[in-house]
This record gives C-alpha cells, structure tokens and sequence, in this order.
C-alpha cells in the first residue's frame, strides 16, 4: 500500500469516527434535554419511564431491521434479488445502524437519569447493577456490548482480512437473542407488545434459517476443496446424465449413422 493511500484511509477513518462521535453525543444532548423538558412540562414522573421505553422499543425495531438486512446482504441469493439494488441495501443497512445508535443512547440516557426507574447509570453498563429487573437489563447490556461489537467490526470491514471481521460480525444475530429476551422479560405487559416481539423473532428466525442452510457455489466449491481427492467422484464434477439424456443423445447418434 503506498503512502498516499494509506493517508486517505486513515482520514477515512477519521471522519467516520468523527461522525460516529457527532452522532453519539448528539443522541445524549438530545435525550437529555428531551428527558428534562417532558419532567418539566408534563410534570408527571412516569414521562420519562415512558419516553424511555419508546425509545427502547424504537431501537429495537430498528435492530430487526438491520440484522433482517444484514441477512439479506449475506444471503446466498442475494444476487437474483435486482431490488432494491445492492448499494440501496448498504446504505439502508448503514443508516439502520445510525439510528439504532440513536434510540438505544436515548433509551440509556433516559433510564439512566430516571430516579424512580431504579436503573441508573452503573445498572445501564455494568451486568446485575440495575435494582429493577436485574437479569432482564443485565441481557440488555450484553447486549448492547455486543451489537456494539458488531458494528465496530462492521466499519473496519476492508481494512482488516475477512477472515478476522466476519466471523466476529455475526454476533450481531446474538446481539439481537440478547435485546429480544431483555424486551420479552422486561417489557411484555400488554398482548400487543408479546405479538410485536412474537412477530419480528419468528421473521428473524425464518431468514436466519434460510440463510444459513442455503449452499451457495463458495459453499460447494469450499466443500470440495476439504475432501481428499480420492473421495471426489466424478459425479460431484460432472452430473450424470438422466435417462431422457441417454436417450436423446442415442436417437442423435443413430441419426447421424443413418445419415452417412
């Protein structure tokens, strides 16, 4: 890699971390004005328990969405999909995963500076440190450790070997195991709320299983590849004729006799 390239991935970098920064703290400003003048104008102490547990289940949707891209962008058929085009994925996936940045700060902050809430801000990062609910938040936190995890590994993706970032990138399907069970144990107490969470899992859970049992030609090729050769047949390299095949070519090649 030459010098000059070098010095535009890492000004690449750096303005992707700058905006990751700008977003961030822009998302705590945001949530923690928001939270101060919900108290303050509707001067009811649940506003902020509620602002919080919307912006909570908006953060999870969110997530849905962008793990159900993130399948859709590695699925085996992804190329007989034309729309929306590839690029329009990424960018969704790219700006699915800003916004659920966004929500899951304001979700914290909110929570956070809740003092009827019993969360906190050591319960919102450090694992059994919440008094209300404690394994429920504690799944939270693993997993927003993780998706963050992910998405780290995400933004250094053609930096580092493919190898070392994808496998450590699908935790994010494990990220979303962790949020889904943090939102069931903590947050169903209306039918609504257990259909939305019954709903969007099994439509995750379809597309994973699709995903991940579908070969794709690497797949196959790469199965190949691990087997000796003397196990190889020809007919894992060549198909073998059906009957109709045998058949077709027999009339032709008899054709051909009497024609002579």
């Amino acid at each position: 890699m030459s010098r000059e390239s070098a010095t535009v991935d890492i000004k690449a970098l750096g303005i992707r971390s700058g905006l990751v920064m700008l977003v961030t703290g822009s998302a705590v400003v945001t949530s923690w004005l928001i939270g101060l003048a919900v108290s303050a104008v509707v001067g009811d102490r649940m506003a902020p328990w509620i602002l919080g547990r919307a912006a909570g289940i908006t953060s999870y949707l969110l997530l849905v969405g962008l793990v159900l891209f993130g399948l859709v962008l590695s699925h085996p058929h992804r190329a007989r999909w034309r729309r929306p085009s590839v690029a329009t994925r990424i960018r969704t996936h790219v700006s699915l995963s800003v916004f659920t940045l966004v929500f899951t700060v304001l979700h914290i902050v909110v929570l956070a500076t809740d003092k009827y809430a019993g969360v906190g801000w050591w319960g919102s990062f450090v694992p059994m440190g919440s008094t209300y609910r404690p394994l429920p938040v504690t799944l939270g936190v693993i997993g927003l450790y993780s998706g963050l995890l992910a998405g780290i590994t995400a933004a250094l993706a053609g930096r580092i070997a493919r190898r070392v970032w994808w496998p450590i990138h699908k935790i994010a399907i494990i990220s979303l195991l962790l949020v889904w069970l943090h939102g069931v144990l903590a947050g169903i107490d209306t039918p609504a709320m257990l259909s939305l969470y019954v709903v969007t899992g099994v439509a995750v859970l379809v597309l994973a299983v699709s995903r991940y049992t579908t070969s794709s030609v690497r797949d196959e090729v790469a199965e190949l590849a691990g087997r000796r050769a003397t196990e190889i047949t020809p007919a894992d390299v060549f198909p073998v004729p059906g009957r109709a095949d045998v058949r077709r070519r027999g009339e032709k090649s008899a054709r051909g006799r009497i024609g002579r």
